[in-house]
């Protein structure tokens, strides 16, 4: 695996000049370099979609819903942990940007649809290539759709063909989903194993996803994990709509478990591997400048603690000098972590009649961490999409009665597939079978007591920590778990729930597509933290 990371790393730098500089017209042909690449296989694209896959921020997803927070109001950061309606667009555009393009970044979104046109020009010999697209394009921009509403789909990233359209109209929100629910379905039934008179079957190199090899992998095993993903992210589609329409989501559910299904192991995990050459992005914010800002929030720490979590001492740890995270942390035992406050921030929190305390060195606060050498650590997996989260939705759909089987099943399932990712974090071992044994039983965890859905959309929220716009959306979506809202900055209002529905859009889109972007402004009833998204029924 450290061999393909690092193969293809050395691709992902040239990439973007390859894939969007060879793509305008005009070039003149004369005087080139003829050393200088002028395609690229789309395969590579996909690829490069897949390491820069966006699964969220520690300070937006993850503080709204009280696992991580920044503490410390540095103006640019003063974003969600400060309840500003408005949000910061320092956060506002990390998602547009991650996605669409911007900030000196090529978006995954845009780097999907470049590699669909390339491969759309072969689409008997790369049909499988073409559905992969599809799969995970459709998977961004239902994470898209789940931070903002209303977004740019059926007129995105034209600006390079020959619409040159540059001002793309926001479409609804539902509309999209509406399509992506074709997508998913259309692309999953595209996907073959072995020859047929109109596909190529082959297996698809580059993917970091499945690949079992730089250049060569096996499509016995490639393909069917690539049609239980699609699967798995039906499921996700169809319990987003629970709230709005039961008939809708059972039809959906009913689509996710038709045919190959959704994940069935934890082998099938959605997973973005990363090594000391090639680190993880998502934990570089925190391990970055000023690791002192950065703590675990109350309720998490809370939640691991009352109930004794096996998966405790590889997410928290206590850090004699906050600033200073590198080598082991000098405590991880569960029981002297605590999570920073809800509604503090670093000048606050030096009156509150219980504090901490300050750091016994440096800058910061007696608060716990993320544990930099597990699941903080800059060689950290990134889960995209798992079995864990899969069995705890299908826990709740057979609670509903939406599926067959024992939600009870599902649940401790789900559970146990959580504790099982982390040999596959650095410096983790197993959790034995007789600490998650006594984990189920405890009255606060195991499936009973009438509060069954609250227990499932907890342990949700435990698997999704790193996976934070699941995380955000699942919890908007089932109300759970039961968290008080955030007292700083001016309180939200009652019809959020005292809690941010969406992402405001970046500022820029008021000057560079100033009537579509009014227009879905309009359409969304206003631009701000407070506006729910068509799934998310009060």
């Amino acid at each position: 695996m450290m061999k393909k990371l690092n193969s293809i790393k050395f691709l992902f730098a040239a990439t973007a000049v390859l894939a969007f500089g060879s793509c305008d017209k005009g070039f003149v042909e004369k005087n080139q370099s003829p050393y200088q690449q002028t395609s690229i296989d789309p395969a590579i694209l996909l690829s490069t979609a897949q390491r820069n896959v966006s699964t969220g921020s520690w300070e937006v997803e993850s503080t709204i819903v009280q696992q991580f927070v920044n503490v410390f109001d540095g103006g640019v950061t003063s974003g969600f942990q400060f309840n500003l309606i408005g949000g910061a667009d320092t956060y506002n555009v990390l998602r547009w940007n991650q996605m669409f393009s911007g900030g000196g970044q090529v978006g995954t979104i845009r780097m999907l649809d470049r590699a669909l046109d390339l491969a759309k020009a072969e689409p008997i010999q790369r049909n499988n290539l073409i559905q992969m697209i599809r799969i995970l394009r459709a998977m961004n921009y239902m994470i898209l759709v789940d931070t903002y509403g209303d977004v740019p789909y059926s007129e995105a990233n034209k600006a390079y063909s020959a619409t040159n359209n540059t001002t793309p109209k926001y479409d609804k929100a539902a509309d999209i989903y509406t399509d992506l629910y074709k997508e998913l379905k259309e692309a999953r039934a595209a996907l073959v194993v072995g020859t047929t008179a109109t596909n190529s079957t082959n297996a698809v190199p580059f993917d970091i996803f499945f690949g079992t090899g730089y250049l060569t992998t096996q499509a016995s095993v490639q393909i069917p994990k690539w049609q239980r993903f699609a699967g798995s992210l039906l499921l996700r589609m169809g319990m987003r709509y629970s709230k709005i329409d039961a008939n809708k989501a059972q039809t959906i559910i009913a689509d996710a478990l038709s045919g190959a299904g959704v994940i069935a192991s934890n082998a099938d995990n959605v997973m973005v591997p990363f090594n000391s050459t090639d680190n993880n992005p998502l934990n570089g914010g925190p391990r970055g400048t000023n690791p002192y800002y950065y703590y675990l929030y109350e309720p998490f720490v809370n939640q691991l603690k009352s109930t004794n979590d096996p998966r405790g001492k590889y997410i928290a740890a206590y850090y004699n000098e906050p600033n200073v995270i590198n080598g082991i942390p000098q405590d991880t035992v569960l029981a002297n972590q605590f999570g920073f406050p809800v509604g503090y921030n670093n000048s606050t929190i030096l009156t509150k009649s219980d504090f901490k305390g300050n750091a016994q060195k440096g800058a910061g606060f007696r608060y716990s961490q993320l544990n930099y050498f597990v699941f903080g650590s800059n060689t950290a997996p990134i889960f995209v999409c798992t079995y864990s989260q899969t069995q705890l939705l299908l826990a709740e759909a057979a609670f509903r009665g939406w599926v067959t089987g024992s939600a009870e099943t599902f649940y401790n399932n789900g559970i146990r597939a959580s504790m099982d990712e982390y040999p596959l974090y650095p410096n983790a071992a197993a959790i034995p079978a007789n600490a998650y044994n006594a984990y189920i039983a405890q009255p606060s965890v195991a499936f009973t007591g009438g509060n069954e859905l609250q227990k499932i959309n907890t342990q949700y929220w435990l698997a999704s920590l790193g996976n934070q716009a699941e995380a955000f959306a699942n919890f908007r979506r089932s109300g759970y778990p039961a968290l008080t809202p955030n007292p700083m900055g001016t309180p939200l209002p009652a019809s959020t729930g005292g809690f941010a529905r969406r992402v405001p859009y970046p500022l820029i889109e008021r000057s560079v597509n100033q009537a579509s972007y009014q227009a879905a402004v309009a359409s969304m009833g206003g631009d701000d933290v407070t506006q729910r998204l068509f799934w998310d029924k009060q």
